[in-house]
């Protein structure tokens, strides 16, 4: 049974206080849903346990870079991962503006979002850059979610296979460490537009990365390679996407920066993997 993956995306948002107030929030939803499903700490414990762990999913937050210290700190002994957005592909050098891995690692870091759809528009990061960082992030001992998805056009002239299929092989090879490999699943018509692809639409996708997978690994590496599902997904939908057999997680975005919505969207997936 693959454990879903709940992935805060928080963007340039927030400062260190909205970050705080926003974890602290998080924590606090954890520990009742904690409380209520029998968890640590009981009927006594206070509404911040911070050695409570939740079951049924894991949950990553995923701030800018300035929030990543003070941010691990805060969530220390909490069921909360730290990522990052984005990182370098060299672990040093003359590359003003740019953190590499060591540094991430260095700040509590546990992931890396790697080719989401706003760095391959807005930065142009294309095939053969990302297939460094993905591997720089898992060699650096983090793991790495590889972001793939189409475009509105690409999808009306039918060529979301293609697409899909196209980005993996760029990255996605037999030397890479399958075990920290998570792929993220995002149409690029459905981020930040409030429009969201069905579930059926979301499992066509999804069986044709775990497909695509198998390809590249094998069937049985494949079943263990969770895929996550990121567009414009809310507590009105998680429930539905996350029922699907290949949507492991969710990629969240606007979502993840109301701390109600966020534990909406991680109760979903707990309900799912019961």
């Amino acid at each position: 049974m693959r454990t879903p993956l709940i992935a805060a995306n928080w963007k340039m948002h927030k400062t260190l206080a909205e970050g705080r107030e926003l974890v602290r929030g998080i924590q606090d939803g954890l520990a009742r849903v904690g409380k209520g499903r029998g968890g640590p700490g009981g009927a006594s414990a206070s509404p911040r346990t911070r050695e409570q762990t939740i079951d049924g999913a894991e949950i990553l937050i995923c701030p800018p870079f300035q929030l990543l210290f003070p941010l691990a700190v805060e969530i220390k002994g909490s069921p909360i991962l730290l990522g990052a957005q984005n990182a370098h592909e060299e672990p040093q050098g003359a590359f003003t503006g740019e953190v590499s891995v060591p540094m991430l690692k260095d700040a509590g870091c546990a992931y890396v979002i790697i080719g989401h759809s706003e760095r391959r528009q807005l930065f142009r990061e294309e095939g053969p850059r990302l297939a460094k960082k993905t591997r720089a992030v898992l060699d650096g001992g983090l793991r790495a979610i590889y972001c793939v998805g189409e475009t509105l056009a690409q999808r009306e002239t039918g060529r979301t296979e293609d697409v899909i299929k196209a980005q993996l092989s760029e990255v996605v090879d037999r030397d890479l460490d399958s075990d920290r490999l998570v792929i993220a699943y995002e149409p690029v018509w459905a981020i930040g537009t409030g429009r969201t692809a069905t579930p059926q639409q979301a499992q066509e996708v999804h069986a044709c990365i775990r497909r695509q997978l198998a390809v590249a690994f094998d069937e049985k590496t494949a079943a263990g390679v969770r895929i996550l599902y990121g567009g414009s997904v809310k507590a009105a939908n998680a429930a539905g996407l996350l029922a699907e057999p290949d949507i492991d997680g969710a990629l969240v975005g606007g979502a993840c920066l109301v701390a109600q919505e966020f534990l909406a969207i991680i109760s979903a997936a707990i309900g799912a993997s019961a």
